[in-house]
């Protein structure tokens, strides 16, 4: 993933998107607006697009990232993005990854912890679960007690088949991740742990494949998943994710149902079983 050719693919995946006013002209081989129509948009010479484009030019300027984003109808997630690759562009040895293993605050484990009848976890850069409290383990899959380097809710996802029945709008959820993935990419163009998980879940999967080529970005902050539980059977549950202070990268999610709804009984139902197994559990010599 060379930050030049990510930018350009960018950009001609956007701009296929885009419909041409009117009646588009001469009939189209492809879809989308043509390179010309692009440059013209957003107020530069058609040369100049080409060559950010191809990668080969290295410093577009922030009124030109502007009206590039107008050009391509971006919303506010999309063009932060665009931002990014450019800046990978221009500065190829900047924003360098910090390394270290991401933690999480001990106050943050006792706070996933107190949330008895609310799944939630925290996630870190590649999707990855750097918490989650029992409930959460139990609703979704105890990825935690996975391997260090398989703790990617986007891996499980497309990797396990036990995803794809949790998740009963799969194709939704997983496509979702995708475009959470490629702005997790374009924040940090140099994690060789994301080139090599983009890597893993491309050999193995098309639906990833087709996915992350169209270049589309996602960044959820609420929701409704429809889930399914082999206990309990079929959940409508909605998700608030809200950032960590004081860290990069780190943003925790929590679950809640619809007070008074079949969906809460069913998570009391979970919470219960859990809640019954610890006390088995401690009773155990």
């Amino acid at each position: 993933m060379t930050p030049g050719t990510e930018l350009g693919d960018f950009l001609k995946a956007r701009r296929a998107l885009v419909a041409p006013s009117g009646d588009g002209g001469p009939r189209r081989r492809v879809a989308g607006l043509r390179r010309e129509e692009v440059a013209t948009l957003a107020g530069v010479s058609a040369d100049y697009y080409a060559r950010l484009e191809q990668g080969r030019h290295k410093r577009p300027s922030q009124s030109v990232l502007n009206a590039l984003s107008r050009a391509l109808q971006l919303d506010e997630t999309a063009s932060c993005h665009l931002f990014d690759l450019a800046r990978a562009v221009a500065d190829p040895n900047g924003n360098k990854l910090d390394k270290r293993a991401q933690r999480v605050r001990p106050s943050l484990h006792a706070l996933l912890d107190s949330f008895t009848e609310h799944p939630a976890f925290i996630r870190g850069r590649r999707t990855e679960i750097l918490a989650m409290n029992p409930l959460a383990a139990f609703l979704l899959t105890d990825v935690m007690a996975k391997p260090v380097r398989e703790r990617s809710l986007i891996r499980w996802a497309f990797l396990d088949p036990e995803a794809r029945s949790r998740y009963l709008d799969w194709e939704k959820v997983a496509s979702s991740m995708v475009g959470t993935l490629r702005l997790d990419a374009g924040r940090h163009p140099h994690d060789p742990l994301l080139a090599q998980l983009v890597g893993e879940l491309s050999l193995h999967s098309e639906e990833f494949r087709t996915w992350w080529a169209d270049h589309r970005v996602v960044e959820r902050r609420d929701g409704v998943k429809r889930l399914s539980h082999p206990l309990v059977g079929e959940l409508e549950i909605g998700y608030e994710a809200l950032d960590v202070t004081g860290v990069a990268d780190q943003t925790m999610f929590i679950y809640t149902t619809e007070p008074g709804s079949a969906s809460e009984a069913k998570m009391r139902t979970l919470a219960s079983w859990i809640h019954d197994d610890s006390k088995r559990s401690s009773r155990t010599p």
